[in-house]
């Protein structure tokens, strides 16, 4: 048997009419026919009592007994039914199936227990008027009353405990099966976001690729172009000159290969796994933060390899001294007693010096540029300031510029948690400023 006016939850029913499942609908149908047969059948007697014809009496009795179909559209009126028709001893069905459906239906317990000790009490009192006819005084009182008491609880307490029993179960399943349903779409949210995180993370690291690429090749290769220039310029009066210029064009345009070449390599190397992450997004992210890593440590300059630290702010004289060397009138002007910076720090300082060299070079030439350099309590400040272009100058080698270089300055020091300005000076110049905490944004935060 089954559990009768339940819930069968929210949405659409599968049933006809009340019922949730069509399976539902076969079995009130049929304990409805049981119950008017039943009925039917005591119901001979009851009309011989009344004194009332038996057809009448029959269908009366019938009717009573199909009321069991609407158990679980209106459980409480089935089971009043079967409480009024007591005295009359038909619907032995009707009232245990009626006492089962409310105590496993949702109907609130104190209904519950109102509606059990109403039928109780119905059943006592019937039991104990015919048993006392029967016995016709031949037992004591005290007998029939045990014998009522029996008959009254074995007819009511078990169909009560039995409902529930069943409610209780299939709240418990019902509860499960929504905390599985819950538990699968945060399961499904949570995929969502780590893919979304995934995504992020991998563009994120191919900005900072980019971003590496650009600050390692694109200096050296103006650098180069700016010697091809100062060659041309000179190759006719001063052939010395122009062999070394050369000299230094071969040089940097190897290193600018080197480094290229190990960038490349890194990028197409597979990244070894560290074991097993638990996560959607563990494993691409992962990857992608290994191979910026890895181009982080070739981009120091030279042949530098994997796992070694990049370029720092004691690297800047050899940096100026490359620009020197390729005709910039460059000084650099360092203040304050150095500190102890976070590694990122340095290497976003020496990048930004770097970068804003490549833009004197790149737009102008001839120039005198000033490289400042300031350590000051826990932060270190850079500037590269550039005056007017001289006119009588080498002439500008005409390097093409992406507008990606104070974008990708400026992406650095904000990282960093630092502060970045850029823009033309009064004096028809170009200043790059940048401040940048010695501890860098991770301990910083």
């Amino acid at each position: 048997m089954t559990s009768t006016g339940e819930r069968q939850g929210e949405g659409v029913r599968a049933g006809p009419l009340w019922w949730g499942r069509p399976g539902e609908a076969v079995l009130d149908v049929g304990l409805g026919l049981v119950s008017a047969l039943e009925c039917g059948w005591e119901g001979v007697a009851v009309a011989g009592e009344a004194g009332v014809p038996t057809a009448v009496g029959v269908v009366l009795a019938a009717l009573v007994g199909a009321t069991l179909v609407l158990r679980r559209r209106w459980p409480v009126a089935v089971v009043l039914v079967g409480i009024a028709v007591a005295p009359a001893a038909i619907g032995f069905l009707l009232g245990l199936v009626g006492l089962y459906t409310v105590a496993a239906s949702e109907v609130p317990r104190r209904i519950t227990v109102t509606l059990t000790s109403m039928s109780f009490v119905a059943t006592f009192v019937v039991m104990w008027v015919r048993t006392r006819a029967d016995v016709n005084g031949e037992v004591g009182p005290g007998y029939v009353a045990t014998l009522a008491v029996f008959i009254a609880v074995a007819l009511n307490v078990p169909p009560v405990l039995y409902g529930l029993y069943m409610g209780a179960r299939r709240r418990l399943l019902e509860s499960l099966q929504e905390r599985a349903d819950s538990l699968e779409r945060e399961l499904s949210l949570l995929a969502d976001r780590a893919e979304e995180r995934a995504e992020w993370a991998r563009q994120e690291e191919r900005t900072r690729i980019a971003r590496e690429m650009h600050d390692v090749v694109a200096h050296r290769v103006s650098l180069m172009v700016v010697h091809a220039a100062a060659l041309q310029a000179v190759a006719v009066k001063d052939p010395e000159k122009a062999r070394r210029n050369a000299a230094l064009v071969g040089d940097m345009g190897r290193q600018a290969l080197t480094e290229l070449r190990e960038m490349l390599g890194v990028l197409r190397a597979p990244q070894p796994s560290s074991g097993v992450v638990s996560g959607v997004a563990a494993v691409p992210v992962r990857e992608a933060a290994g191979v910026a890593a890895a181009v982080r440590s070739v981009s120091c300059g030279g042949s530098a390899g994997v796992g070694e630290e990049g370029p720092t702010l004691g690297e800047l004289r050899a940096l100026v001294g490359q620009s020197r060397a390729a005709g910039m009138r460059v000084e650099l002007d360092v203040r304050g007693e150095a500190g102890v910076y976070a590694a990122e720090v340095e290497q976003a300082a020496y990048r930004v010096v770097q970068e804003a060299l490549t833009n004197c070079h790149k737009h102008a030439a001839g120039a005198e540029v000033v490289v400042r350099v300031a350590h000051r309590g826990g932060e270190v400040a850079v500037q590269v300031e550039n005056g007017r272009p001289c006119d009588g100058g080498v002439p500008e080698p005409g390097l093409p510029s992406g507008g990606n270089g104070l974008v990708g300055m400026r992406e650095r020091v904000l990282g960093l948690g630092g502060v970045f300005v850029a823009g033309p000076t009064d004096a028809g110049g170009f200043r790059v400023s940048a401040v940048l905490p010695g501890a860098g944004a991770a301990e910083v935060a």
